[in-house]
Order: structure tokens, then sequence, then C-alpha cells
């Protein structure tokens, strides 16, 4: 590309020692649309700033965190599978990060790295502008990782009576306890099958699956059985790519509302933004540079 940052996402800044590094680390991070949508709202404000994609394995996480500091990078997201780990390896922790037992943002301050949870605020966030207030409402929680101890912990604080399923019984007893213990609101566990699923799903007036069960290219599958769903059910679905996973359109086909990942994915990101550069993110511009994305790729 020469002088020009073009292919980075930066169609007319030149990268350059002033320039401010951020990126996302996992395994893998191939998929992730972040590095889209934030080079994307970095262009829209005039910010010289670059967002990159870094595949960390788990054995090298100790020595990722390291280089940020010697490298300067300003800003980090954080996902699969290193929510949990990362925090015994950074300065400062947020108290909400704290108490959900994750991070997914990380703000880099002259070498002092500061972790944050967006994904609870995010979550809240795409709820509440879908008109859906969850205090005092029943929640069945499908999955026991990062993020759904942070879906979790902020409806559990919310109000909400909140039920998390996962395969393992022992995760999914681990998210409930963290949870109870710091919310002082009881979280209930049990082992997702069938039976356990029915129960839970009678009683419940949202649903949230924070697996990766119909993500692509597995878009054929769905973590719910069609015939469990209900028209009263609010559906959330954090998978954004397809933006219309198998078990949104089941849940629109049975009269329920669906909502979509790509919410969440905007919102969390915007607030990382904003944690960064101190600036409002354009978190319209990041939504519609995600959907264009998700579309071409569905298409």
């Amino acid at each position: 590309c020469e002088e020009s940052t073009k292919c980075w996402g930066m169609e007319s800044s030149v990268i350059s020692g002033k320039t401010g590094i951020c990126g996302i680390i996992g395994d893998p991070v191939e998929h992730s649309m972040s590095p889209l949508m934030q080079n994307a709202a970095f262009r829209r404000l005039g910010l010289d700033y670059l967002y990159v994609p870094f595949r960390v394995r788990r054995e090298l996480l100790d020595r990722a965190l390291e280089g940020v500091r010697a490298l300067n990078i300003r800003g980090l997201n954080v996902t699969t599978p290193h929510k949990v780990a990362v925090m015994s390896l950074l300065d400062e922790i947020d108290p909400l990060a704290k108490r959900i037992g994750a991070v997914n943002t990380i703000v880099n301050d002259d070498g002092v790295l500061s972790g944050y949870n967006t994904d609870a605020a995010g979550f809240l966030r795409a709820l509440l502008e879908k008109g859906i207030e969850p205090k005092g409402r029943n929640v069945v929680i499908l999955g026991a990782g990062g993020a759904s101890r942070a879906v979790s912990l902020v409806l559990a604080e919310r109000g909400s009576k909140v039920v998390v399923l996962n395969r393992t019984l022992d995760r999914a007893k681990e998210v409930a306890n963290r949870v109870s213990g710091v919310s002082r609101n009881e979280v209930r566990a049990l082992e997702l099958d069938r039976d356990n699923l029915s129960g839970a799903l009678g009683k419940a007036d949202i649903l949230v699956n924070t697996t990766s069960v119909g993500m692509s290219p597995n878009t054929g599958e769905s973590p719910v059985a069609s015939d469990l769903l209900k028209p009263s059910l609010v559906v959330f679905d954090i998978v954004y790519s397809p933006v219309r996973t198998k078990l949104l359109k089941e849940a629109e086909e049975a009269g329920a509302l669906a909502v979509s990942g790509l919410d969440m994915l905007v919102w969390q990101g915007a607030i990382a933004f904003e944690k960064w550069t101190g600036l409002a993110a354009p978190s319209e511009l990041m939504k519609e540079e995600v959907a264009r994305a998700v579309a071409g790729d569905e298409n």
C-alpha cells in the first residue's frame, strides 16, 4: 500500500510514530468485525488511530501483554479464550469487570494496563433500546463463558431472576455462584438438557444465548428446539454472524421478539472506543459497517 494505509482501513492517513494502535486479541480472531467498525469510526472522526486483530494463543497471553506495554499499544479488546485469564496480568481492574470476573477491554496509560468489561453495558443498552426492561423478569441464559458472566451480572444487578444453563453443570454453577455473591440476587444453575431447558423456558420472559451455537459457518444449528419457543418470549442471541441466526428465525416464527447480537457488538465496541479516545463513538456508522459486511458474507 506504499505510504497509504487504505489496506488497513484508514483511507487517507499515513501510519507514523504518532499513530495510536488498538486491536483485539483472541484465538481465533479471523471472524471478528471489530477491526471493520473501529477503523471506520476512527476515519469518521479523523483520528490518527489504527485497529488491528492479533491472534494470541493461550500459552502466549502473558507475553502478548508484555508486548502491549513495550510497543505502547493504546488499547485492546479481548475475546475468547482470554477474557478471564487476562485479569491476572493487568495493573488495575474496573469494579464492574471485577464483579463480573471477566475483561473485554484494556486501556494502556503509559504502561499501566486497566481492564474493563463493556459487554455488560453493551448488552443492557441493546436490550433497553428495544424497549425491554429486564427488572423483575425471568431470564434464561445459555452458556457459562465470559459473555455469560457479563450478561448474568448486569441482569442480576438490574433485578432480573436469572438461571444459567450450560452443558457442563460445574461451569454453570461457577457463574451462578459468583454472580449471586456479588449481586446479592440469587442466580440458579442447571445442566443444559431438554428437560431443564423446557422447564426454565416455561417460566421465562427473556432467553439469552451466549454460546457460539449457530455462528457462521454452522448456521444450521440452534441451541434451542423450536417447539420450546413461545410468543411471549424475548430472544436475544449474542451471535451476530449471521445477523438472523436459526434461533432468531425460529423465535420470530413462534411470534417471539428477536434481538440480534449485532446491537450488543456495536454498543460494547462504542464504549471501548470512548475509553481509548475520550470521544463519543459514531455508533450508527459502526452498526452500518458491520451490518453491511455481515450481509455480504451471507450472500
